[in-house]
């Protein structure tokens, strides 16, 4: 079975943050210059929301509004959905389509040590089953 510490092993554990007072064109920044599509907002070292590209796209751009004058903090999803590293990543998957989400941030005994996203669920699930198929398929013709 494989984990969301597995994930986290193979990405890396690395994330960007961001406060509620920082500008969503700074952020926005951020995202960009790391290539992510979601940054977690902390306060304190609690995660209070998660900002991202779908929040831009729907609070901000369809409203008329500027990234410069409003604070991640004003648009963020407030509602955090959170994994731990022990979590599968079918119930991850589960999780993000229920929920309709496509990042997890990851706590570990009340900490964040990482995010992963629909993109690297998916692909572990793909790796996943290519390793069951090549064994089956060794198990069939009798090689190793």
């Amino acid at each position: 079975m494989i984990t969301v510490r597995n994930i986290l092993q193979s990405k890396g554990s690395e994330v960007w943050t961001v406060l509620p007072a920082t500008s969503v064109f700074e952020a926005l920044g951020i995202m960009a210059k790391h290539d992510v599509g979601a940054l977690p907002v902390t306060e304190a070292d609690e995660v209070i929301g998660v900002f991202s590209e779908r929040d831009y796209a729907r609070k901000v751009i369809l409203r008329g509004q500027s990234s410069r004058e409003i604070t991640v903090g004003q648009i963020m999803t407030l509602d955090v959905v959170s994994v731990t590293l022990h979590h599968s990543i079918e119930e991850c998957m589960e999780l993000m389509t229920s929920r309709r989400i496509r990042h997890l941030p990851v706590i570990e005994e009340q900490k964040l040590v990482g995010l992963i996203s629909i993109g690297d669920v998916v692909k572990a699930m793909i790796s996943d089953r290519e390793y069951t198929i090549k064994l089956l398929e060794n198990f069939i013709t009798g090689t190793r």
